[in-house]
Parts: structure tokens; sequence; C-alpha cells
């Protein structure tokens, strides 16, 4: 597929490969694609349909080396014929020759040079280049030893075109909104080793379509994907940090005394962990100085727009260059893209030991969870097979009951795979390097959202550095009555009664019966999602609400 996508460039008039930079930059300026903010960051704003993922225009072509391979059964797994897909390629190619100029730019994701992947990003956009700049990772010198160097992908960004819904009719889904066939696409074809974003000018769309092949590829490998960030201790100690949307994990693995590896992407093989990426794709919604001091200089920082080029997308901008990250009326999903060198406590190597503890979060709302349980391997596997959390459903007075979501592997559209080849690969790390796992809860205590309180992250910060640093090693664990994690008896400079959650309650009775009703919720989406799929039975039984 390279070898196609060059003669098709060498064919073009005007083709930028890989531009410095700042030309990047200067570029995205020029053409006003993008507006020079007060900091010298770039501020932009995509059209409505482009201010998040597309998980309903995102499809996986269905090849047959790939389809037993790939969980079908998954909402996020959504197939595409051959026939179709080639037909949006022959268009994606068509509509890329008649462009003025393109951008063509080569880059890797995977800090380990055994498993980096190279990818050529083309595109007539240069913000979009410039993305792939802060994101993907310079190609490495040791490309030549990747297990994927002989079949780098080709990734073909069309963000602000669209495909004609009468040729696609029957073949892409009918979008219920337009009264017609979509005009949106976001493909991969893990064969051909080929993704298309066609009509998505939402720059995560990039980002996760290169993600999710990753995650793909990786396990077939002997490579365990994870969505999460990761960090290393002045001893070297690795740790990393699962969890969806709110839970915390930013802001917990953001810590003065310790070195971010990545906020995201990383891959855990035998020699340790690697960071997928060169960059950051943080949210800005609400983003305090305060609370977040190295997010909010990497990109607020003044410096000559030339130099900096961290984007800033869908946040509000005023006419005087000043961002109001409060405010929240074209999306929730403000973002700002970086590299990791903007970081100040960060290292762009990418590189880290096994790791020494994994924490699971979870900003569990209904208030059940300890702030703190050690998990076995076999229950690890059901907690990130499960990837809980609890959100509040709704910003009106009186529609605030939290709603418990589940999301596999804490990211659920990005893991094509059947479910055994990621759990299968944990345990086998897990035992390999004696890695410890803490589920910890950032919600709330003492009662669910609305009666009880969140948990202080100053409280939940000791925990997770006493589990650092093998303060808990010696401590008695009992096993929680119905999630059969083990609760400690005890955490230095932790308030004991705060780690019985049961006891945290005005009423102990209405504990016990909302902890059943979330059991029975674990019960019911793990038989949903995964019955019948052959799951080993010591999973099985670390649910709650089952047998």
């Amino acid at each position: 597929m390279e070898e196609r996508v060059w003669e098709a460039l060498a064919r073009h008039p005007d083709v930028r490969r890989n531009p410095a930079r700042r030309e990047l930059i200067a570029e995205a300026i020029g053409r006003r694609e993008a507006l020079v903010s007060r900091s010298g960051a770039l501020a932009i704003w995509t059209p409505p349909e482009s201010t998040g993922r597309r998980p309903q225009d995102t499809y996986i072509v269905d090849r047959p080396a790939i389809h037993d391979q790939v969980d079908w059964r998954s909402p996020y797994c959504l197939p595409m014929s051959p026939e179709t897909f080639e037909m949006i390629l022959e268009d994606a190619l068509a509509t890329l020759a008649r462009k003025p100029r393109l951008y063509a730019v080569e880059r890797a994701l995977g800090a380990h040079g055994r498993y980096a992947l190279k990818v050529l990003v083309v595109t007539d956009r240069a913000l979009t280049a410039l993305f792939a700049d802060n994101m993907f990772r310079p190609l490495p010198p040791d490309l030549s030893r990747s297990v994927f160097g002989e079949k780098p992908f080709v990734l073909l960004a069309l963000p602000y075109d669209k495909l004609d819904p009468k040729k696609y009719e029957g073949r892409l889904r009918w979008d219920p909104e337009k009264g017609r066939t979509s005009d949106i696409a976001i493909v991969m074809d893990f064969e051909k080793r080929v993704g298309i974003v066609y009509g998505s000018a939402y720059l995560g769309s990039v980002k996760k379509l290169m993600f999710t092949v990753m995650n793909f590829l990786l396990p077939g490998v002997g490579v365990l994907p994870i969505h999460g960030a990761a960090n290393v201790g002045p001893e070297g100690d690795c740790a990393l940090f699962l969890g969806l949307s709110g839970t915390g994990k930013t802001s917990l693995s953001t810590d003065p005394e310790r070195v971010l590896i990545g906020d995201d992407e990383h891959g855990w093989c035998a020699e340790g962990i690697f960071n997928f990426e060169w960059g950051c794709y943080a949210k800005m919604i609400d983003l305090d100085p305060a609370k977040e001091p190295d997010i909010y200089w990497a990109v607020m920082h003044e410096a000559d727009p030339l130099e900096h080029g961290a984007i800033v997308e869908n946040a509000m901008i005023y006419p005087d260059g000043t961002f109001d990250f409060r405010d929240r009326r074209l999306t929730e999903n403000s973002r700002a893209s970086y590299p990791l060198t903007f970081l100040r406590n960060a290292d762009p190597r990418g590189l880290a030991g096994h790791p020494k503890v994994i924490f699971f979060l979870a900003a569990d709302a209904h208030g059940i969870l300890p702030p703190i349980a050690r998990l076995e391997p076999e229950q690890a596997m059901f907690w990130f097979l499960m990837g809980y959390t609890a959100r509040l459903a709704g910003t009106e007075i009186g529609a605030l009951e939290p709603r418990s979501t589940f999301s596999r592997f804490f990211g659920a559209p990005f893991m094509p795979r059947l479910p055994q080849d990621y759990i299968g690969l944990l345990e086998a790390y897990l035992r390999r390097y004696e890695t410890r796992v803490y589920l910890v809860n950032t919600g709330w205590t003492g009662g669910p959202y609305g009666v009880g309180r969140r948990i202080d992250i100053a409280l939940t910060r000791r925990m997770i550095r006493a589990a650092l640093r093998g303060e808990l090693e010696g401590v008695p664990f009992r096993p929680h009555e119905l999630f059969r994690v083990g609760v400690p008896e005890a955490c230095p400079g932790v308030p004991r009664e705060i780690l019985r959650p049961e006891k945290t309650w005005p009423d102990e009775k209405a504990y016990w019966e909302r902890a059943e009703k979330l059991a029975q919720e674990f019960a019911r989406e793990f038989q949903r999602a995964f019955g019948g799929m052959g799951l080993s039975p010591r999973v099985a039984a670390q649910c709650p609400g089952l047998g």
C-alpha cells in the first residue's frame, strides 16, 4: 500500500514530504486553518459533527486473515466489506490528487525499536500534519529491527471532505439526523495496513485510529497494549494508571516526585513499558492551573507561534487571544495537542521497566467501592475486563443519579481483539513480574453522589504513595463481602474509618442494599458482554452478583 500511495504522490505537483515543524505551523496560520492565541499556541474550531470521535462511523475491514481475531460482538467493531473499502480508498486517492498541496509525514508509533510501527500520514491540511508531528514519534534509527519494519501503515486524512451519500447507500450507515446515508467514514484495514479518515475534522480521529491499530497488532507479537498513563519514581520503579474519563488518571499520574513516561497509550513487553506517542492530547474543559500546572504550562506558556505549535481544539477563544476553558457551549470535549517535551517533568524517550504497581481507577459515584483495594491476578483480569466507573447522568437539578459505565480494558472503542487476547497477556505479565494491582476509588464515600462527598484527592495520593512505597505489604487485608476485593485494615497517613466504605455511610443497611444493586449491574453486564465467549471460569468467578 505504501508503494501505491507514493506512486500517486509522485504524480502530484506539490507534495511537502516531512516538512519542518516551523513550516507546518506557518502553513496552518497562513492558510487560515488556525488562529494564533495570546500564548502563541494555535486555536481551532471544528464543525459540530467533528467535536468528538464517531464510533458509529468507524469501521474495520473484514478480511478472512483477521476475521477470527476481531471481537465482532463488540458494538465498536463494525465490519466493512473489502469492496466498500476499495471504493472509499479510490475516492480518497482521487480527492487527494485534486488538492493544490499535500503533506506527507513519516513518523512512528512505539518508543521500543522492536515494536515501532512506521506510519505515513498523507493529508491536504497543514494542521493535521502538525498534529501528527506533535503526537507521533520520530522514526527510530533502528526501525529495521522492528517486527513491523517490512510493512508500514498508511493513513490518508481528508478531514473537511465528505463522501457521496448516494454512492454509498446500503454500504455506510443510515444517518437519521440527516435523513440519508452518512458521508463520514473512519476505516481501518489491519491486513493491508491502511486507514482512512474521511469527513471527520476531529483531530482525535487520527490519534485513536492509530491507537486501535496498535492495539490490534501488538497482542499478535506478545505485547499487551494499555490505555493508561505511566510514570517512574526516583528508584526507577514504574507505575501504571488505568481509568476512564473523570477518574483522575491525569491528575494522579502527574506527580512532581515522579517522571511522566506518557499519559495515554503504552505497551508492556518482555523488556518493560514503552509509550506509543510523542505527545499528549489533554482535555481542556475546566483546566485549572493550580491543579494541572504542567498541562497548563505546556499549552499556555508564551512563545513565538512558530516555536510553539500546541493546538487547542474547540475551546472558547476571545478576540484578545485568551481562552476560556470553562466555556462548554460548543463541546465538553475541548482538547490540546502538544509534544511531551513541553512538560517539565516528562521523559520523551518513552521507556520504563516493568511496572511495580498498576492502579485501576474508578470514580464510583455510587459510593460503594473502598478507596483502595488489592486485586489478586484473577481479580485484576476481571476488573481489567470490565473497566468500571460510575458517571453522573445529567446536569439538571434532580437528574444526577449515578450511571454505571463499563468499558472493557478501560478503552472499549480501541480494543478490537477478542477479550482473551488482552486478559491472557495481563495475567502472564502480572505473574511473571510479580506486579501488584490495586483498585482505587476516586469517587464518593459516605453515600452516593448527592449524599456523600468526593474522596479527598490528597488522601488518594497518600494511598497511592503507600502502595508504591510498599507500605501496604505488611498490612492485613479482608475481602469485601460482595465485591471480594482485598480491603486493607490500615494505611499509613489515612484515617482507618475511610477504608471501609460501609462504615462511612449514615445508614449501613442502605450501603449494603445499594452495593447489592451494583453487584447485579456487574453480573448483567458481564453476562451481556461476555456470556458464551468461553472466558476462564477463574475470571467469571470474580464477578459480583454471580453464583
